[in-house]
């Protein structure tokens, strides 16, 4: 007569044994570095997303580190090694692509500037103008900023470009000195966004009253401009 399905004799106490002996768990630091080498490519989009490649890179040290020690308990090392692998490709290619773009964004002639050097120095009226900004005066540059929102959608070809998104986008009205009046010299514009933008120009100190919804004026144009 044939054994039924419930006829099996019951695992034996050296079966047991043997299958906890052979049991080994997936190393939790091997999964935190596969997760990490698929989000790997976020390295191509910023310099502090570069940090991802290199935490993954860490933990697949540490998983590879840990089985290494006790392969009796541990396994895992083939996706440690992987995500080792992934994570170093992803770092050293997002590391090439940004040096490139931040050397080619910068205009045969122009220097590149930033809002420290608008600043008045510490202590002195808000309204008034640092040396630094004075020797721009007249100067090709290159400044990152963000367009601050106005009424108009598309087709811009004047806006304030503000220091932070904390000024343009949540209602704030930027410091006197946090802003610039872009004039392009398209006649088509740029239409509105929320990202950071890199505008190139000749820088000119000209204090100007505010108008066309630019509450307080300005002190600073970049004028002839263009986005890169």
């Amino acid at each position: 007569m044939a054994a039924g399905l419930f006829d099996a004799p019951p695992p034996t106490a050296q079966q047991l044994d043997d299958d906890d002996i052979d049991y080994r768990a997936l190393a939790g630091s091997a999964i935190a570095a596969g997760v990490l080498a698929l989000l790997s490519p976020l390295a191509f989009v910023d310099w502090w997303l570069l940090a991802v490649p290199v935490v993954g890179m860490a933990l697949s040290l540490i998983a590879w580190r840990d089985i290494h020690r006790r392969p009796d308990v541990l396994t895992g090392l083939l996706l440690a090694r992987g995500a080792l692998a992934v994570s170093a490709v992803c770092l050293v290619g997002g590391l090439s692509y940004l040096s490139w773009v931040y050397t080619a964004e910068l205009p045969e002639g122009y220097e590149r500037i930033h809002y420290g050097l608008l600043e008045p120095a510490e202590g002195a009226p808000a309204a008034s103008v640092p040396d630094s900004a004075r020797d721009l005066d007249g100067h090709l540059v290159l400044l990152k900023g963000y367009m601050y929102p106005g009424k108009q959608q598309h087709g811009i070809r004047q806006f304030l470009l503000v220091r932070d998104q904390g000024d343009c986008c949540f209602g704030g009205n930027p410091k006197i000195t946090d802003r610039v009046l872009v004039h392009l010299q398209d006649e088509k514009g740029l239409t509105f966004s929320s990202r950071q933008k890199k505008i190139a120009g000749r820088f000119v100190l000209r204090p100007t009253a505010g108008q066309d919804g630019i509450e307080g004026g300005v002190l600073y144009h970049i004028e002839d401009a263009f986005p890169r």
